[in-house]
C-alpha cells in the first residue's frame, strides 16, 4: 500500500483502492487505518468466506466496523458471491447501510443479477457508485446505465473495452456486440487453461511478466503455455491488447 501511495502521490487522477481482506475483521480495520494514514483513495472489503455472515444485517455490521476505522476514506463493498459465498441481494445491503455509513461510496458488482444491479443503481436517486465487475457482460451493464467498471482483463485488453464503450455511446450497437463477443472469446481461454492464473499469461504476452501464482492456484505447464499462445493468436490479440 505504501509503495502505491508513493508512486501515485502526484497524480490525483490515479485512484488507488486497496482490498483490506475478508475473513478477519480486526485485521481489516488495521489495514483500513493504514490506508487512510497514507492517503489512499479508497478501501474495499469482501464478505467473510469461511465463517460467513448469517444475513445482510451481519454483513452490514462488518462493513460498518471497517468503514469506521477509516472514516475519511471511500469504502466500497466488493460483491463476488461466486468466490465468497456471500449470496445476498445488494439492494438489501444498501438499504441496511444507507444513512449509517457516511463514507460508503458504492459496490464493485461482480455477479450476473442484472435485476439486483439495476435496483442498486437506481437506489436513493443513484447515490452510490455501482462499479461493474463482469468484463464479459460489460455491454449489458452499459445498457442499464453503468458508468464505471473494474476488471482484471482491462489490464491486458484495455483498448478492446474502450472501443466497446465508444461504440455503445455512439449508437453503433453491432460493433459493440462484436467487441463484447471478442471479450467473451478471450475470457473463455481463462477457463480452458486454468482460471485466474491465465491472466498472468496474457500479461506476459503484452511484455509484462508478472511471474507465477502461489498455491493453491494452478499455473500453466510449458506445453499449456504454448497451446495457449496458439489459441490467442486466432483472436488477433495484438489488434486490441494493452501496450506498455
Amino acid at each position: 500500500m505504501q509503495t502505491w501511495a508513493d508512486i501515485t502521490a502526484m497524480d490525483k487522477d490515479f485512484k488507488v483502492i486497496t482490498l483490506v481482506g475478508g475473513t478477519n475483521i480486526k485485521e481489516c480495520c488495521i489495514l483500513a487505518q493504514k490506508a487512510e494514514e497514507i492517503g489512499l483513495f479508497g478501501i474495499s472489503f469482501t464478505s467473510p468466506f469461511y465463517f460467513k455472515p448469517a444475513n445482510v444485517d451481519q454483513l452490514a455490521k462488518c462493513c460498518t466496523e471497517i468503514a469506521a476505522a477509516a472514516p475519511n476514506t471511500a469504502f466500497y463493498y466488493y460483491h463476488i458471491p461466486v468466490l465468497t459465498g456471500g449470496n445476498f441481494q445488494m439492494i438489501d445491503l444498501l438499504k441496511a447501510i444507507d444513512g449509517k455509513i457516511s463514507n460508503f461510496a458504492g459496490i464493485k458488482y461482480t455477479h450476473e443479477d442484472f435485476m439486483d444491479y439495476l435496483s442498486c443503481l437506481n437506489f436513493a436517486d443513484r447515490k452510490y457508485d455501482m462499479l461493474w465487475g463482469r468484463d464479459e457482460n460489460m455491454l449489458s451493464a452499459l445498457v442499464l446505465g453503468a458508468k464505471g467498471a473494474v476488471g482484471s482483463t482491462y489490464n491486458y485488453a484495455a483498448p478492446l473495452y474502450l472501443d466497446l464503450i465508444k461504440a455503445y455511446e455512439s449508437g453503433d450497437f453491432e460493433t459493440a456486440n462484436a467487441l463484447q463477443q471478442k471479450s467473451i472469446d478471450m475470457i473463455t481461454l481463462l477457463g480452458k487453461y486454468g482460471g485466474i492464473s491465465v491472466g498472468k499469461s496474457y500479461m506476459k504476452l503484452i511484455g509484462l511478466d508478472c511471474g507465477t501464482f502461489r498455491l493453491p492456484v494452478r499455473n500453466m505447464s510449458t506445453q499449456d503455455y504454448e497451446n495457449f499462445k496458439a489459441d490467442v493468436a486466432t483472436l488477433h490479440f495484438p489488434d486490441f491488447q494493452s501496450t506498455i
